[in-house]
């Protein structure tokens, strides 16, 4: 027997999911985060599965010292200390398979709002003003669609472009993130030279803060559309605000901020976002791109599957 503390909101699918690896979920999402070390600490835990209420690092893990996976129910990894686990013994696992597809096919529903102003129209239909002229919109075929960061999400979204007729680069760090037939492997200057459009799906490390900033921007050829279903943090929103102004950015979609606890906003972060906000060619969404009925499923699906590969294989090893 295997005991899994969960401490977020998951599908109900979970419990069912992984009764037949032998695993007893005890599924406390009603705990806040001062109160989990405690919990944490009261029974031999074998797993953690979190979301983002909290952050994983060495203190919690103290708390732990008998678990041997931490798994987050998502893609990003940043509210976890990946040294603090690693020291520990404690191994990662996390779902970016469960809602790239939700990802992918909300960066391309954001990119034909972008184009096709269907924001703006909706609102002004809405005020009784019929403007066909003033939204008259652009076409994906036949434009060249800049991918950062080609991993499951960059890939995802890539492959929904296949069909339109038009051209994606891709650039990654990462020589794991190979092209394939819908996107082709570029440097970080030649997708700056080529590109119409960016769209930004890099991970959030310390290394990527601020990462599409005044001179990544600067360096395109062509004035760029701009993409983040990301990472906040990743996109210096300072700098898109100067973009916007200078002409250099033409529009912009943004499931993600910089900070999106909007009522702990510095004064400026709160003084850009109210520019944002305010800009006709901005569009805004609360950080639900993978956030779609099928994925909150698929997630707990790839969990379960990637939990009792590491049961099975440390069960292997005794």
């Amino acid at each position: 027997m295997s005991l899994c503390l969960c401490v977020d909101e998951m599908h109900p699918s979970l419990p069912e999911l992984l009764a037949p690896l032998g695993i007893v979920l005890h599924y406390r999402p009603d705990l806040t985060a001062t109160e989990i070390p405690a919990a944490l600490a009261a029974q031999p835990y074998d797993g953690l599965i979190v979301r983002s209420k909290l952050r994983v690092n060495s203190a919690l893990l103290a708390h732990g010292p008998h678990l041997r996976y931490v798994a987050r129910a998502g893609a990003g990894v940043d509210n976890i200390d990946e040294a603090a686990l690693a020291a520990a013994g404690v191994t990662l696992l996390n779902a970016p398979e469960g809602n790239r597809d939700a990802v992918g096919e909300y960066t391309l529903g954001l990119l034909l709002a972008l184009f096709r102003n269907i924001a703006r129209a909706d609102h002004e239909v809405r005020q009784g003003s019929w403007r066909r002229e003033a939204n008259r919109g652009e076409e994906i075929g036949g434009k060249t669609i800049g991918i950062l960061g080609y991993g499951n999400m960059g890939a995802a979204f890539a492959r929904r472009l296949s069909s339109f007729g038009c051209t994606v680069l891709a650039y990654d760090i990462d020589p794991a993130h190979q092209g394939d037939h819908h996107a082709i492997m570029v440097s970080l200057q030649e997708l700056q030279e080529r590109a119409e459009v960016l769209s930004v799906h890099i991970p959030y490390v310390a290394a990527n803060r601020h990462f599409v900033n005044d001179e990544l921007l600067a360096g395109f050829r062509n004035p760029i559309w701009l993409l983040n279903t990301a990472r906040g943090e990743v996109l210096d929103h300072a700098a898109l605000v100067r973009g916007l102004r200078g002409g250099q950015v033409r529009g912009a979609a943004l499931d993600v901020l910089e900070n999106e606890k909007l009522g702990t906003l510095t004064p400026m972060q709160q003084a850009t976002l109210e520019y944002l906000q305010a800009s006709p060619s901005v569009l805004f969404s609360p950080h639900i791109g993978g956030w779609s009925f099928q994925s909150y499923q698929r997630i707990n699906e790839v969990l379960a599957h990637k939990i009792g590969a590491f049961l099975r294989t440390a069960r292997a090893g005794y």
